[in-house]
């Protein structure tokens, strides 16, 4: 037997609702936003990993050793947490960057352009000692890349 519903019916309601909720829940084929950035890189503790490995590189480079001089351990670990709170934030997490702005931050140290190179460079060997896959790893670059006329002062 063929039952027909009519608009306002009960059985349409329902159909309607649960209808509804099977589109909402995207068992119909509604497609899933991507991931973002911070889940694709692994999450806070692989952003963590990446950072911890990054700083003893910088740390171990005479050539960048003037910004780490004089810097007690207290500072060093503040230091590493804006950079973790900001790769996270920056990337889709959910942390909260509660450092200055790139440009007040590094007012004043006379950044170069080799200086940032350098860092450039061990910056991409960290993600390279992880594993980084090729997307998220150019996205990451790119985003730090941004920051580049705000943190180098000197040609």
């Amino acid at each position: 037997m063929l039952r027909i519903w009519k608009k306002g019916s009960a059985l349409a309601t329902f159909a309607i609702v649960v209808g509804g909720l099977l589109a909402g829940s995207g068992l119909l084929g509604a497609a899933e936003p991507p991931p973002s950035l911070y889940k694709r890189l692994g999450g806070f503790d692989a952003i963590a990993a990446v950072t911890d490995d990054f700083f003893a590189r910088l740390a171990g480079d005479p050539s960048l050793a003037r910004f780490f001089g004089g810097l007690s351990k207290d500072s060093l670990g503040k230091f590493r947490e804006h950079v973790v709170e900001q790769i996270c934030y920056a990337t889709g997490g959910p942390c909260v960057y509660t450092g200055r702005d790139m440009k007040t931050a590094h007012a004043g140290l006379g950044v170069t352009e080799a200086e940032w190179n350098v860092t450039v460079k061990h910056f991409i060997a960290s993600l390279d000692k992880f594993k980084m896959g090729a997307k998220e790893k150019d996205d990451l670059v790119t985003l730090v890349a941004s920051l580049k006329k705000d943190i180098v002062e000197k040609p």
